[in-house]
């Protein structure tokens, strides 16, 4: 449903008023804030979630609060959990915010969740952790209460067809804002998140929102220029074989990416967890902290995929299907930071294309063509280094081993989601994700399992759309119905059973079994959830005869 009026970015005068009447972002974090406090709290587990904390907003000045500490902390009887509560407030989400209707299908379920993942801007509490944003926008649900930014173009898809078009401009602009305002898209909208982005997918969602009236892609061309600054930041100073934060120089010159995160200290939202993973190897906890974090902004925390391989084996035979029991992984031999992601580079190869086409728009042609050539030497680099002809697909590149690294997962699929892939290297992927990847239940989202939460048997809503969208896009199209269909009855069975949707979904292994919310993580399965609910309403909208569409809930389950 096409909005009659687009919405228009506010001019560069605009901006300049609005920053001046707007107090300076907060980029301070607890833990810059409250220094031992912070740890104390963190460490003695004050809270069951380390992000309880980190969300808390404060009820007196930082200082003061963190004087008070230290006044009182070594007095006989001192109580930190009382301390806390007296200092703090809370700011977790109720255990459920919206209870379904037995009854009610899927798709008016979904439709009706929109109001409810929808949080409006307001005064926030000063020196707490959250960012102020101009518009209304979308939380995927649960212990996420903030923007996310790679998960919002998946939710956006399903905002687009329940015809939200409203929100889909409101979206735009808070994303707009927070690249005018810092410099980048933050993980989310935490201050401790100021220190790393996501898979960057701004140019998507000026696209979609580009189809639907909701934006105009060319009012937005500084802020993706910005945008790939800050991805490309040092890299005219790097001789070969040199990496700076988020850009590698390859022997021979040729440039691709990596995620990073400009901290090298425990995540402040799972501290316990990092510092135990660190306590637990011999390397430089700053070493693992930062790989930690840099797998953190692939939005894939965590998975085998960041693991060295000798750590995760690889199966040699893939005349079978991989073994279905999940094992036991240990992220004390994460490397986040030697590997150049298949799907990072693909996505930037389509922040590149976007930009010269806009570029050329603007009457820029210098530009356009500088744009155009970066994306072409993007594209051969991957090529050379990513494409395994004799597997059939695209893996991850480990620069400083100088070698492709074996590990199958979904990511291999972004290629052809962007539009960088050669046709014959979209039809041997295509054979070998119908026989290594695809699941009873949908797209595996690696071939490894284990007890990570991104990687087998997991799910995961944006890797099915990217993933199907990528073959349809390439004449695959049976393959695509096939994970449409699968994905839809997954999350069908689901609903019926439960009521709600959920973050990811253990995908059934065996014919007959009981499909599931899944399993894995840091932090149980959330309830809500925005990128879910998107792709599962786009591709209600796709495919209007599915069995899903009948799909009721069966009892009133509490949760989004």
């Amino acid at each position: 449903m096409k909005a009659k009026a687009i919405h228009k970015a506010p001019s560069r005068g605009q901006r300049e008023r609005q920053a001046a009447r707007a107090p300076a972002p907060d980029r301070l974090s607890p833990a810059d804030r409250y220094q031992e406090l912070f740890v104390a709290v963190q460490a003695g587990g004050v809270f069951d979630d380390s992000k309880t904390f980190v969300d808390c907003a404060p009820r007196a000045a930082p200082a003061a609060i963190l004087e008070a500490y230290r006044a009182e902390h070594r007095q006989s009887g001192f109580d930190l959990a009382a301390f806390v509560h007296r200092f703090f407030e809370p700011t977790a989400p109720p255990r459920s915010e919206y209870a379904s209707r037995p009854g009610q299908g899927l798709r008016a379920h979904i439709d009706a969740l929109w109001s409810v993942l929808t949080r409006h801007p307001r005064r926030h509490a000063a020196h707490a952790s959250a960012l102020q944003l101009p518009k209304p926008y979308v939380v995927p649900g649960g212990r996420f209460g903030e923007l996310y930014y790679w998960d919002s173009y998946f939710t956006m898809l399903g905002l687009a067809a329940s015809g939200r078009s409203d929100l889909l401009g409101d979206m735009v602009a808070n994303f707009s804002y927070l690249i005018d305002t810092y410099g980048f898209v933050p993980n989310g909208t935490r201050s401790y998140y100021l220190s790393r982005s996501q898979p960057p997918v701004f140019a998507l969602m000026l696209e979609l929102a580009g189809q639907y009236g909701a934006a105009s892609p060319g009012d937005h061309l500084c802020q993706l220029r910005q945008e790939h600054a800050f991805w490309m930041a040092g890299a005219h100073e790097l001789a070969s074989g040199q990496a700076a934060r988020r850009v590698v120089r390859l022997p021979g010159g040729a440039l691709l990416n990596r995620y990073w995160d400009d901290r090298d200290t425990p995540r402040e939202e799972s501290w316990l967890e990092d510092v135990a993973t660190a306590r637990a190897c011999q390397r430089e906890p700053q070493d693992v902290y930062r790989n930690l974090r840099a797998a953190a902004e692939s939005g894939w925390d965590f998975s085998s995929r960041w693991l060295t391989e000798e750590a995760v084996p690889v199966p040699q035979d893939h005349s079978e299907r991989p073994a279905r029991a999940a094992s036991a992984t240990t992220l004390t031999a994460i490397c986040t930071t030697d590997l150049l992601p298949v799907d990072l580079n693909a996505l930037l190869y389509k922040l590149e294309t976007t930009l010269s086409v806009l570029s050329h728009g603007a009457g820029d042609a210098a530009g356009a063509a500088a744009y155009a050539a970066q994306a072409q030497a993007r594209r051969a680099a991957l090529h050379a280094l990513c494409w395994n002809a004799g597997e059939g697909a695209f893996f991850d590149y480990d620069w400083r081993k100088g070698v492709r690294r074996r590990c199958l997962t979904a990511a291999s699929l972004v290629p052809l989601f962007v539009g960088m892939a050669e046709q014959a290297q979209a039809d041997a992927l295509a054979r070998t994700v119908a026989r290594r990847l695809l699941a009873p239940g949908g797209l595996a989202t690696t071939e490894r399992g284990s007890d990570q939460q991104w990687d087998r048997p997991n799910g995961w809503a944006p890797l099915q759309w990217m993933g199907l969208r990528g073959l349809r896009a390439y004449g695959h199209t049976a393959l695509a119905d096939e994970i449409a269909d699968r994905w839809l009855a997954t999350v069908a069975e689901v609903y019926e059973a439960e009521g709600k949707l959920v973050e990811k979904y253990a995908l059934r292994e065996m014919p007959g079994g009981r499909t599931h919310g899944g399993g894995g993580g840091e932090y149980p399965l959330q309830d809500g959830f925005g990128w879910t609910n998107g792709v599962t309403r786009a591709l209600l909208a796709e495919h209007p005869r599915h069995a899903a569409h009948r799909a009721c809930a069966r009892v009133p389950a509490q949760g989004a």
